[in-house]
């Protein structure tokens, strides 16, 4: 997915609804296999492009999501080791498991890049290979949901990437197809099986879709009655209630959470406390912001190379840092890499206030927020640590999760 999909407001809408208490549940976590692995439950962080770094993954790791992706890597550059590509690698050495998203159109080259980040940046404990990702400059080239046109390349692709990276598992991302009349997420899927695949996460919207209209779940369900392995259910998974009851609908034996996690990686905290058949506890004021000023820290750290990883040598060298994006090197130090934290954050920092009252007016500043000191203040102005509602923001509406200081 990518940060474009969420333009949209139904993931921040979805919000503002209140729990409606337990759903019926068996009382008990369920695990599930991954391979070799066995993963303490069955709700994982989708691979979210231009998102899933690893601040984001630890931050959605330790709410409760047992498993997180990077986003999509490209296996050209895992094989020629290029410095942006290899930087999606870089995470704490704590996160296990820790899985990986690559990409690209040629199976061999593919069986490459992976290989390469398995043998040379492990431990890698599970390979997905995105053939879902919707978006022209990677459907162009083959890559991505591209790959759908053609069920044969799919199993030579699987095939390919399994060999290359055993025993280390592999996953495949796949939409529905690649318009409405190509619908065929299930032959899709046996093709991912025949060539060793474990398991598919299928998002059921066409690549013609893109994130517009509503996600078919029953594709879903139909897919897992097509093949033994695992299949994941993704779409339109905006609440915890939603996941719950798309896992209950469709048999999928895991949900792939996406947009529902940005802003509000409490998701899976959520999704723990309605399986054990509890009602989730609210998000506090008081945790809402250590959260988001906790993210701010990281993000920094990142930009300092807090986790970087050594550059092979006679690797492409980064090119110089641009003010108006692009190829950031990574020998960022104090002020230079606060600033260059603070506006790739800058996403997060929207997602996070939106649906909250205040939520406004933090937008209509935020091109302003240059440091971590900026949205500190920031937050004591629209979001005070005693729970007030400041007289700037008293006309925007609240929403029936309001945060105050004394939830």
């Amino acid at each position: 997915m990518s940060v474009g999909a969420l333009s949209q407001d139904a993931p921040f809408a979805a919000r503002g609804e209140p729990h409606r208490g337990a759903l019926p549940a068996s009382g008990t976590v369920q695990g599930v296999r991954l391979g070799p692995l066995t993963l303490a439950n069955r709700y994982f962080l989708a691979p979210l492009a231009g998102v899933s770094d690893w601040p984001f993954r630890l931050l959605c790791r330790e709410m409760g999501a047992s498993i997180a992706h990077t986003e999509m890597i490209s296996s050209h550059g895992l094989v020629h080791g290029g410095d942006q590509t290899l930087s999606y690698l870089e995470r704490p050495v704590a996160e296990r498991p820790f899985a990986i998203q690559v990409f690209g159109h040629d199976p061999e080259v593919l069986a490459a890049g992976a290989r390469v980040a398995v043998e040379r940046y492990g431990p890698v404990d599970a390979v997905d290979i995105n053939m879902g990702c919707p978006v022209k400059k990677v459907c162009c080239h083959g890559a991505g949901a591209a790959m759908l046109k053609d069920p044969m390349l799919v199993e030579r692709t699987v095939r390919n990437v399994v060999a290359a990276v055993a025993p280390v598992p592999v996953t495949v991302k796949l939409r529905a197809g690649w318009d409405e009349e190509h619908r065929n997420a299930p032959a899709i899927a046996a093709a991912c099986e025949q060539g060793g695949a474990v398991a598919v996460g299928l998002h059921p919207r066409t690549r013609a879709q893109m994130y517009r209209g509503r996600a078919d779940w029953d594709l879903i369900r139909r897919t897992k009655q097509a093949v033994r392995i695992a299949v994941w259910g993704s779409g339109d998974l905006f609440t915890a209630e939603a996941a719950i009851r798309m896992l209950a609908e469709t048999g999928a034996d895991a949900a792939r959470i996406a947009r529902g996690a940005c802003g509000y990686p409490w998701i899976f905290r959520e999704l723990l406390a309605l399986e054990r058949g509890e009602t989730p506890k609210e998000v506090t004021l008081a945790e809402w912001r250590s959260t988001i000023l906790r993210h701010v820290r990281m993000a920094i750290e990142d930009k300092q190379g807090k986790h970087r990883l050594p550059r092979p040598e006679g690797a492409p060298r980064p090119r110089p840092h641009r003010q108006n994006g692009g190829h950031e090197h990574h020998e960022l130090e104090g002020r230079e890499a606060e600033l260059a934290a603070i506006r790739e954050l800058r996403k997060h920092l929207l997602w996070y206030t939106r649906g909250r009252r205040g939520g406004l007016a933090f937008r209509r500043i935020a091109p302003e927020l240059l440091t971590q000191a900026d949205v500190k203040r920031a937050l004591d102005r629209f979001f005070p640590e005693d729970g007030s509602v400041p007289a700037e923001v008293r006309d925007e509406p609240a929403g029936s999760r309001e945060l105050t200081a004394d939830d």
